[in-house]
């Protein structure tokens, strides 16, 4: 990919920065990544797979916190969100008190260099994160093997790490993951047709850790 401001944390913080003052004006939440549908795939699968509500699960790159809340409302008690722009972590932290749901712990954290104490989760969810670090100017490939590294510390041993994606196919992603990850499965998307090919414009997997 071309490395992109996207790829920055200067972007992040003077976009949620943005978005801090709108919800401050005027409540909006701001943006969904890839829209309510993809939250909506996520806890379909959680909740087809039985997956326990006291589970772990970590939001990494929360944004706005909003896909916590929703996995709030559909029961799961034991979630965490992390984003290393301390004015995400302050707008996810206004949302999670307009919807009432102190039970959400939310932390300033480098998802790079996670602290000791980001480990043993069941569950890991990314929407996006793992696009944005693949556009960083300094050195996308060395930060993609950190986030793969980082991703075997917290996750434990058999949990489930989902990811969403706009940038990467199925099969680049199995590529990027290839260490210490096994697919467990491809989640529907929707689908465009163009020059009489059909293709995704999202990807969203499922991995299991070995």
């Amino acid at each position: 990919f071309s490395p992109s401001v996207l790829g920055t944390r200067e972007h992040w913080d003077a976009a949620y920065e943005r978005e801090l003052q709108t919800f401050q004006d005027i409540g909006d939440t701001g943006e969904i990544w890839f829209g309510e549908e993809s939250m909506v795939r996520i806890i379909r699968w959680l909740e087809k797979h039985k997956v326990p509500l006291d589970s772990s699960v970590l939001d990494i790159g929360t944004g706005n916190g909003v896909l916590l809340v929703e996995l709030a409302k559909s029961g799961y008690m034991n979630l965490t969100g992390i984003d290393y722009s301390p004015s995400a972590i302050q707008l996810s932290e206004k949302v999670r008190e307009k919807e009432g749901m102190s039970n959400i712990k939310l932390k300033v954290e480098d998802f790079l260099a996670p602290s000791a104490e980001l480990s043993g989760f069941d569950i890991c969810i990314d929407k996006g994160t793992f696009d944005a670090i693949s556009l960083d100017p300094s050195d996308a490939a060395g930060k993609r093997k950190l986030y793969v590294g980082s991703l075997c510390r917290v996750l434990k041993p058999e949990g489930f790490f989902l990811i969403t994606s706009c940038n990467w196919t199925k099969e680049e992603l199995l590529n990027e993951f290839r260490e210490g990850f096994e697919i467990l499965e491809e989640l529907p998307t929707p689908k465009f047709c163009f020059g009489g090919r059909i293709g995704n414009s999202v990807t969203a997997l499922v991995f299991q850790r070995k």
